[in-house]
């Protein structure tokens, strides 16, 4: 699964690598990256996406909007 989601309040350097580290370290996600300028998180692996969700909200941001899922 490749999932792209939309984080607009996420606005530095340190709240990219806070979702780096927090959607990277989920059970099952094998890459993510993060465009701080388009303000969008993008992980690839088998996940669960409500895991990806939960750990952009636990990392205190907000997961607005789902772009894209393959």
């Amino acid at each position: 699964m490749k999932v792209k989601i939309k984080v607009p309040d996420m606005h530095c350097d340190h709240c990219k690598m806070t979702l780096e580290q927090s959607v990277g370290s989920l059970e099952g996600v094998s890459s993510v990256t993060v465009d701080l300028d388009a303000r969008v998180v993008e992980a690839d692996g088998e996940f669960e996406l409500d895991d990806v969700v939960s750990a952009i909200t636990n990392s205190g941001y907000s997961a607005r909007e789902i772009l894209d899922i393959q």
